[in-house]
């Protein structure tokens, strides 16, 4: 059994679930004989100790160069992207390298951001935390809209809200990969409400 293969990027001052929500959901999703179905890594530009929001530690799986093309290729949020790695040139010149070779590119939060900058997102509507779409609509005028929802599909391309939508998207894409029942049941082992139908 072939594994579908998610690289999840991690820099100083990542918001902390944006990181580890999808890490969860697509480390712990099994078929029905046990089997993992998603090979889960986290990519940083060096391999060293790094710091997510609040100083809660973070150490890479993998750096860029070691990382080679995903299927799924997640760009988390918080602080650090907006503040920091958007004035980093090699981190978005490799985002803008890797955005047509991978087949799913999704942002969480205040990632769009670091999409927005690369180009990616110019003609499309797209979301990101609440607190930063004005921010996000002021700044990046090419894209055609910046909607306040849980997150938006375009198939190769896709954005969540904050923290904990980035958890919601990423079910959504087990389902979308894998099926409902799957993600249903990960969403159960995880008791992620939200997602489950009442």
């Amino acid at each position: 059994m072939e594994q579908i293969e998610v690289h999840i990027l991690a820099f100083n001052e990542v918001e902390v679930l944006d990181l580890s929500g999808p890490y969860e959901v697509f480390s712990i999703t099994e078929n029905e004989n046990k089997e993992k179905l998603f090979k889960v890594s986290i990519v940083a530009e060096k391999k060293e100790l790094l710091y997510a929001r609040n100083r809660f530690p973070v150490f890479p799986h993998l750096t860029l160069e070691e990382a080679g093309v995903p299927d799924i290729l997640v760009i988390p949020g918080g602080y650090g992207a907006e503040e920091i790695e958007i004035h980093n040139k090699k981190l978005l010149g490799w985002i803008k390298e890797m955005e047509p070779k991978v087949k799913i590119l999704a942002s969480i939060c205040t990632g769009a951001f670091l999409l927005a900058e690369a180009g990616i997102l110019d003609g499309l509507e797209v979301t990101t935390h609440w607190m930063d779409q004005d921010t996000l609509r002021k700044n990046y005028p090419k894209i055609k809209k910046v909607a306040n929802e849980k997150f938006i599909d375009h198939g190769h391309i896709l954005t969540s809200g904050g923290v904990s939508r980035g958890i919601l998207m990423s079910l959504y894409l087990v389902e979308k990969l894998v099926g409902k029942k799957i993600s249903e049941f990960t969403a159960r082992r995880m008791e992620f409400d939200s997602y489950l139908p009442s």
